[in-house]
């Protein structure tokens, strides 16, 4: 049987700049039809960063895998989220085996796609910035450049986590790095998560990187961050201070990109 494929359209919403707890959101768009508008309203889309990195998990390979396209607020262990698997099959590439965690009844059909028209549309998604604004071209830019930038983070022990601009905080990125390494958090050995904010100038976003860089690589930046992440215990078997309490203070073992719910 022939199946006329359907359009998708990936588009990128930003909120207002200073909205509080506001998230960009990579919305996938069938045939005109905003799909998750229709079946969750319990969080927003996936950001960008996720579904449209260089390994963007939307790429449909012969092999199937699940991909998350939304979550709660609250987080997925709360009020759910949106998975899809995405497969491919010779021209077409199949969205099926819709899943919400917390919510059994979720029903969307499976969708098919023009390969050619699906791959040529995250390229497209991925490669266009001009929804960026500055805060966010430099987080982005920065992180590029850093991850490049392995000498200095083994010199210090330490490990790239990301690097964060928020709506927000529009005028500021915030830097993330694991000690000793992020393969410490699954190796069950001692570990911690470090935090620099650092305010964005009116320069060019260019400039404004190689100033950022040229002082992160220069020093230990633990000397210069803070504690975010890991357990009093483990500061002190690194030997380091832990934080005291904080509004919206938490652990975390996650990448770093702690967005929705710093």
């Amino acid at each position: 049987m022939t199946r006329e494929p359907q359009l998708l359209s990936l588009r990128v919403v930003v909120p207002s700049l200073g909205a509080e707890q506001s998230t960009v959101e990579c919305r996938p768009i069938v045939d005109g039809r905003d799909i998750l508008a229709e079946v969750f309203g319990e969080g927003p889309a996936e950001d960008p960063r996720y579904l449209l990195s260089p390994r963007t998990p939307l790429h449909a390979t012969e092999t199937p895998h699940e991909v998350r396209l939304a979550e709660a607020g609250c987080t997925e262990g709360c009020c759910g989220a949106v998975y899809v698997t995405v497969s491919r099959e010779g021209q077409h590439v199949i969205w099926s085996d819709w899943r919400n965690p917390d919510d059994e009844e979720l029903s969307l059909p499976e969708f098919w796609f023009d390969f050619d028209q699906y791959e040529a549309e995250i390229d497209r998604a991925a490669a266009d910035h001009t929804w960026e604004w500055p805060a966010r071209t430099v987080a982005r830019l920065l992180e590029e450049r850093l991850r490049t930038r392995t000498d200095w983070l083994s010199t210090w022990e330490c490990e790239l986590g990301a690097v964060s601009a928020w709506p927000w905080a529009p005028d500021r990125i915030t830097v993330f790095l694991f000690h000793p390494g992020r393969s410490a958090i699954s190796a069950d050995h001692p570990w911690l998560q470090f935090r620099m904010t650092i305010p964005i100038s009116g320069d060019h976003a260019n400039v404004q990187v190689e100033a950022i860089e040229e002082r992160l690589t220069a020093e230990d930046p633990r000397e210069v961050a803070e504690v975010c992440g890991g357990s009093k215990e483990f500061a002190d078997q690194l030997g380091y201070p832990w934080p005291g309490p904080r509004p919206h203070a938490q652990t975390t073992s996650g990448t770093g990109d702690t967005a929705r719910r710093e």
